[in-house]
């Protein structure tokens, strides 16, 4: 395993994801291992990443701290989500990873990326969760989604944990100050 992106580079900024180029001759059992691997480390969220062209387990640890470790095994990206009982957690689990990332990109002034990926949050988040307009802001699309985010939990009778988004908000809003 080796460090890879920006902080690799020297060019991180203080909301840089660390990422990990992981490689291994036994991908099924690492990617089985994983999240028990992390357990220890109390992660706030850990999954796949359903986008990526290649497999990278996410994990954001309490700080929050975004990890992406990122194997060559190729990855068919998935469709949207489509939100139900089950996998609502899963969703927010995504989005909060999602925006998380997105403020780091924010802070490295790439607001066209941003922009781009802000589309492809609509696309599969928050229209399958019933946002109409896609989002013209990173702010605006938290505000959407919680929005979203509450609807659903009443019409499933399903609560998700809090922790995270709060984690996530707190620090795109204190590193937002400093900036």
């Amino acid at each position: 395993m080796r460090l890879v992106g920006s902080r690799a580079a020297g060019n991180a900024t203080a909301v840089s994801d660390w990422d990990f180029a992981v490689e291994t001759d036994d991908f099924e059992a690492v990617a089985g291992d994983i999240g028990a691997l992390l357990a220890r480390f109390e992660p706030l969220a850990q999954q796949w990443d359903r986008l990526s062209e290649t497999r990278c387990w996410m994990a954001i640890l309490p700080g929050p701290v975004k990890l992406d470790f990122i194997f060559a095994e190729l990855h068919m990206p998935q469709p949207p989500w489509c939100p139900e009982r089950s996998n609502l957690i899963a969703v927010d689990d995504h989005f909060w990873d999602w925006a998380l990332w997105l403020r780091s990109k924010q802070a490295r002034n790439q607001g066209e990326l941003v922009g781009k990926e802000l589309g492809k949050m609509f696309e599969h988040v928050l229209h399958p969760m019933g946002v109409d307009v896609p989002p013209p802001s990173l702010d605006a699309a938290v505000a959407s989604y919680l929005i979203a985010r509450d609807r659903l939990e009443r019409d499933f009778s399903v609560a998700v944990p809090r922790t995270l988004g709060q984690a996530v908000v707190r620090a795109i809003r204190s590193r937002e100050e400093r900036q």
